[in-house]
């Protein structure tokens, strides 16, 4: 049987990295991961082939020449991208794939693959999100400011999802974000 892929997209700061991360120690999800490439440079703690493929620029660009991406999208100046082959080879394994990525990439892949499963998490407020940038301390301020008016953009993409789950905790969006899989999961 093949496996079930699922989106979860929302504005840069939300939080989904911790979510995803909790969801995955959840093992009755039987959810793999999907690592997406990156052009940009690893976060402090980051790690090649764990949180994303760090490639150059010169690599992404031929992946998207020769059509080996299943969406990807130009973010802060930066390459972001899901790596088609290994998301069909998860799935054909029966696995449940989950992508995340930001609202340009879950857009080609809702396009691609109706049958996806998506899932938008919001912040419990703009200002929250503000916070939650800015406690990163990891971008100068002319980023921070590309990153905040972009997510008052991408907000008003959360009608395109199924599922909008608000990240008031990673407890709470965790625990709904599970209760999703496993109620698809059960169809």
């Amino acid at each position: 049987m093949k496996g079930k892929l699922f989106i979860l997209s929302g504005p840069s700061g939300v939080g989904k990295g911790t979510v995803r991360e909790s969801i995955l120690s959840d093992k009755e999800v039987n959810l793999t991961y999907s690592i997406s490439y990156t052009t940009r440079a690893p976060r402090n703690g980051e790690i090649n082939g764990v949180h994303y493929f760090f490639v150059s620029r010169e690599y992404f660009e031929n992946a998207i020449k020769n059509d080996e991406l299943l969406e990807y999208a130009v973010f802060v100046d930066n390459y972001y991208g899901t790596p088609k082959k290994a998301i069909d080879d998860l799935l054909n394994q029966g696995k449940n794939v989950l992508l995340e990525i930001e609202v340009q990439g879950a857009k080609q892949v809702m396009k691609k693959c109706p049958e996806a499963i998506t899932i938008f998490m919001v912040p419990p407020s703009f200002e929250e999100l503000e916070k939650r940038i800015r406690g990163r301390r990891s971008e100068p301020e002319d980023i921070v400011q590309q990153r905040l008016s972009k997510a008052k953009v991408e907000m008003q993409l959360q009608k395109n999802y199924k599922y909008v789950v608000v990240n008031d905790t990673i407890e709470n969006a965790s625990k709904a974000i599970i209760d999703i899989i496993k109620g698809v999961n059960k169809n």
